[in-house]
């Protein structure tokens, strides 16, 4: 049974959030305070963490650095601030996914599925076999056929497939493509991102509908595996 340690300080919403997630059939540690839930962390690692931003005696920025200094460990932020940089900033610290409040408990445990699933792909290597990379012909591959692929389009889906599920911005996107791209607008990047999908599309089997490269609302995009998989 995986363990999920939750750190909320709004106790009714994190009795609930248990609640959903013991029916998911996980074991759950109920935290209210920063404090008291780093230091269980250090006596016993959990298989995800799920992190209130606004925590008492250790904010939940500070727990994810802290954290992130010993561990990969998978987090889940979770926050009442909508402002973008807030989100960045976050994903920035080493958070793998963002729920903002108000939520539905069962969206959360789907999250919290969906990064598990992520993560124990990131030790089946195999599984990864649709696409075939090659950094010094910067070609790559898709279902053992070559994508027609700019130099932009090949740093894009190289970053993605080297960090599958990881959520970038906009603008580091646009860092990583062109770090001197001072006066560009990072919306530039949802063009570069709508010509990937439909290359991909154009190669993949008839009747496969999934969406590859996923905008995540209010923050940027990652990359994702089909489920099936």
């Amino acid at each position: 049974m995986k363990y999920v340690m939750l750190v909320e300080d709004e106790v009714e919403l994190a009795q609930l959030v248990r609640d959903y997630l013991e029916a998911a059939g996980f074991e759950v540690g109920m935290f209210h305070d920063g404090q008291e839930a780093y230091q269980s962390f250090q006596q016993r690692r959990p298989s995800l963490m799920v992190l209130d931003l606004m925590v008492p005696r250790m904010d939940g920025l500070t727990i994810c650095r802290k954290v992130r200094e010993q561990s990969d460990l998978p987090i889940i932020m979770v926050t009442a601030r909508t402002e973008e940089i807030d989100r960045v900033l976050g994903l920035n610290m080493g958070a793998d996914d963002y729920v903002c409040k108000p939520f539905s408990p069962k969206e959360l445990v789907a999250r919290v599925q969906a990064v598990l699933r992520r993560l124990e792909r990131k030790v089946e290597p195999e599984t990864h076999d649709l696409f075939r990379v090659d950094k010094a012909q910067q070609r790559i591959w898709f279902q053992q056929k070559a994508l027609s692929l700019t130099p932009t389009e090949f740093r894009l889906l190289e970053l993605f497939l080297e960090h599958v599920g990881q959520v970038y911005s906009r603008s580091q996107l646009l860092d990583h493509i062109n770090p001197d791209s001072f006066d560009v607008a990072d919306r530039v990047i949802d063009s570069h991102i709508k010509n990937l999908r439909r290359k991909i599309e154009e190669i993949a089997e008839t009747g496969n509908r999934h969406e590859w490269v996923q905008a995540v609302y209010g923050v940027g995009y990652r990359f994702e595996y089909p489920h099936e998989l």
